[in-house]
């Protein structure tokens, strides 16, 4: 059977007229929104989307509203004919591939270019994090000043030392909804707090779209798959299981009957710091409304965030006893 040839829409305007057609002729669509550079972990979620719609749209967009500028928006890997390739095996196959150049260029007026380029006075007012940390967006005075936020579940784990990420997230996904308007969209739950963000994100602000969690994609080591597992020498790539194997013990000693949350993490911490990781955070926390806890008593999910090298990495795992 030959590949299925997805269509690439790369203007706003068309991708949407596009959609409205589809429906129109009762078809549901759904959305798998990623920053390009695919894996297995990204075409599972396609998988997963053909059980929930009719058609299936894959955006490729690296959004520098989640990047601050000391982030690694300029190096993060990008392969947009290897993608193409990769979308074209997926069984079922992507219906579009939705790839916009710049979802922050609004073709503003010389004025207030020219008010961005003389230093961005809004910068100080209104942008960033409220303590002076802005994003790639402002900080190149696209005049972009409107963002989601999910105020408090974006607090804790990778908010804490990535304060802009998460209103980035929130925003470029709901420029997204509001592009392709699909039925539903599947995000990873190895991003847990984004998936979890997303969520509440739709159900406050009344967004028509089932948002589908799906799970962790491992290599067969177990190390979660990231885009960014590219920039990891060997050595450093067997370090970093360090992570993966520091949760799955976690997981097995909450099941025998460990419960108290600070030896859980201790442990882990052990283990990935002993392995040459640097922790960015180690937390357990309610799968729900990820508020750390002491002791597990409900449904918990263990989060990760450890530095191998010049690479961050993130994992989870849930912990249902």
């Amino acid at each position: 059977m030959a590949a299925k040839e997805p269509l690439v829409i790369t203007a706003k305007d068309e991708m949407r007229k596009w959609s409205r057609k589809m429906r129109s002729q009762g078809k549901s669509i759904g959305l798998v929104p990623t920053m390009g550079y695919l894996h297995q972990g990204h075409l599972s979620l396609i998988q997963e989307s053909h059980k929930h719609s009719h058609l299936i749209v894959v955006s490729i967009y690296v959004n520098p509203g989640q990047f601050s500028p000391s982030e690694d928006l300029s190096t993060y890997p990008s392969d947009l004919h290897g993608d193409m390739l990769k979308l074209k095996s997926v069984p079922g196959g992507v219906d579009v591939v939705f790839c916009p150049k710049n979802l922050y260029d609004y073709n503003n007026d010389s004025d207030e270019k020219q008010k961005n380029k003389n230093g961005n006075e809004n910068l100080g007012a209104g942008g960033g994090d409220g303590n002076g940390v802005v994003s790639c967006v402002e900080e190149k005075g696209s005049g972009h000043e409107t963002w989601a936020r999910v105020e408090r579940l974006e607090k804790g784990l990778c908010g804490k030392s990535r304060p802009v990420f998460f209103r980035g997230v929130a925003t470029i996904v709901t420029k997204l909804f509001h592009i392709v308007e699909p039925d539903v969209a599947v995000f990873g739950k190895k991003d847990y707090q984004q998936w979890r963000i997303i969520q509440r994100m739709v159900r406050d602000l009344d967004f028509a779209i089932e948002i589908v969690g799906s799970e962790i994609t491992r290599d067969s080591d177990g190390l979660t798959l990231s885009s960014r597992n590219v920039h990891l020498s060997p050595e450093e790539r067997q370090k970093a299981l360090s992570i993966s194997r520091s949760l799955s013990k976690a997981k097995a000693a909450a099941k025998e009957g460990q419960v108290k949350c600070r030896e859980l993490n201790d442990s882990a911490i052990l283990t990935i710091t002993q392995a040459g990781g640097r922790i960015d955070y180690a937390e357990i926390v309610d799968q729900e409304n990820l508020k750390s806890v002491e002791e597990i008593k409900g449904p918990v999910v263990f989060c990760i965030a450890a530095w191998f090298g010049k690479v961050r990495l993130i994992d989870n795992m849930e912990i249902d006893i």
